[in-house]
């Protein structure tokens, strides 16, 4: 493979030390390209500002023309935060003067030299000392370029994520919603966040994380109620190789694989007892106990935990540990069911149709007037979850308007006697039965977990396994 070239920016305004410059580099011409050389820090400015690309500023720490030193150093990384900087230097003829090093590196140099080490004529410092560090300087400016590129992909998709995740609402509640999602998203305490299912405790989640410096970092989602009781433990917090009978490599528990970013604990009322010990450990010593390994690993995550449940219930109940309970109630977010902001409904409504009619490439749903009274005076169980599905059940009609009629179907609240099979029974709109296999099953799953107060209990009900319902409801769009 080719070489890269190196453009180089040398600012030095005595043409004896240019001319050393020039001989340290000349064997290496073909890759080390002097660009340009200016004799003061103001022209070098205007060069940089211009656009110019320079993969390497060596400078004089003495230049003539005003800006010298280390505030050119300072000048020089606010138009280009990438930009390497060799200083070199008659101030000092010791390279092991550390207080004047410092000095350049805080202002944000890379290295320095002397001038004058020893009795060279011709070359600056020790050539190959001073030809090393344009290559390191080279190499460091394209993992600085690299990982800002990264930082600017990463925030854009923060962005799209906060953007499509955005907190839909102008009710009082919302605004107050809102405003301690911002408090939790400057503070990096642990998190309690309660409410009824599907009212958005994982979208709550989402948002404190995405607006905390921790955004560059992993956000891990785990549902405690959709796992075995027996899994539980080594997925939360992993295991060695060999710790027990089909362990033949070591697992990474999801405490370690969000290490530095946000964990959230959904249902955290399901979690057993023996889960919630370890689980106290990490939240008070920053410790997780993986399966098989003697020593503890250290961990740096940030918890938000949810649940639907009356947590203080649990506590006399002994189903939960009190001390947990303290160590998790830090701060506590409740999320109002749909119910008690009805004045919100009509923007989630037109929110949905817009988002999932752009998903199916068609227009939005309109909506009389009858029709929005009929979904903004139902009892909505499900939250907004139910408002969602009911939202995409409407678009399967394909109907242009939406009437009192298509509205009460969708909510399967019959009209009159006839209308509720009025569209189960329409000789003219006959659905394959995959079609109306599937709508009765999300409308099940939604009954039952309306009459229940977690996944796991709705699982038992329906005769599944935790891991079988949590499947189930993410393929008919609950979840």
């Amino acid at each position: 493979m080719k070489p890269h070239k190196i453009d180089i920016l040398l600012i030095e305004d005595e043409a004896y030390d240019v001319h050393r410059v020039r001989q340290t580099i000349k064997l290496l011409e073909d890759r080390l390209i002097l660009k340009e050389v200016v004799s003061n820090g103001h022209r070098a400015l205007e060069l940089l500002e211009g656009k110019q690309n320079f993969d390497v500023v060596i400078m004089d720490y003495q230049i003539a023309g005003g800006v010298s030193g280390e505030a050119l150093i300072r000048n020089i990384k606010e138009i280009d935060p990438t930009a390497q900087i060799i200083v070199i230097t008659k101030m000092t003829t010791n390279i092991t003067d550390f207080d004047f090093a410092n000095k350049l590196i805080e202002a944000g140099a890379m290295w320095y030299c002397t001038k004058y080490p020893g009795d060279i004529e011709d070359y600056i410092y020790q050539p190959t000392d001073f030809i090393l560090s344009i290559y390191n300087a080279y190499e460091k400016r394209k993992l600085e370029k690299a990982r800002r590129n990264s930082d600017r992909r990463l925030t854009d998709t923060i962005t799209e994520t906060l953007e499509r995740k955005s907190i839909i609402g102008e009710s009082i509640p919302m605004q107050t919603l809102r405003e301690q999602i911002r408090q939790c998203a400057s503070a990096d305490t642990t998190v309690l966040i309660r409410g009824a299912s599907g009212t958005g405790k994982e979208l709550v989640a989402t948002n404190i994380h995405y607006n905390h410096p921790r955004r560059l970092e992993k956000f891990v989602a785990i549902n405690c109620g959709s796992l075995p009781a027996d899994l539980i433990e080594s997925e939360l917090f992993g295991f060695e190789k060999g710790a027990f009978t089909g362990a033949t490599t070591k697992k990474a528990g999801l405490f370690e694989v969000a290490n530095g970013g946000t964990i959230f604990l959904d249902e955290i009322a399901e979690l057993p007892l023996t889960s919630q010990v370890k689980l106290l450990r990490v939240i008070q010593e920053g410790e997780i106990d993986k399966i098989g390994r003697t020593g503890s690993v250290k961990v740096n995550v940030r918890i938000i935990a949810a649940t639907n449940k009356n947590l203080e219930e649990e506590v006399r109940a002994k189903r939960f540990r009190e001390d947990l309970y303290y160590r998790l109630n830090v701060v506590s977010i409740i999320v109002p069911p749909l119910k008690d902001r009805r004045q919100d409904i009509p923007l989630l409504i037109e929110h949905f149709s817009a988002q999932y009619s752009g998903e199916m490439n068609r227009a939005p749903m309109k909506f009389s007037d009858k029709s929005m009274e009929v979904l903004v005076t139902h009892s909505w169980p499900g939250n907004v979850r139910q408002l969602q599905n009911v939202i995409q059940r409407l678009l399967f009609t394909q109907a242009e308007l939406i009437t009192p009629a298509l509205a009460a179907n969708a909510l399967k609240m019959p009209l009159d006697e006839e209308s509720d099979n009025q569209m189960m029974w329409d000789p003219e709109n006959i659905r394959p039965l995959k079609e109306v296999e599937r709508e009765f099953r999300g409308q099940y799953f939604e009954f039952v977990r309306s009459c229940t107060n977690s996944d796991a209990e709705a699982a038992r009900k329906l005769g599944l396994a935790p891991p079988n319902y949590y499947r189930m409801s993410k393929e008919l769009g609950l979840k």
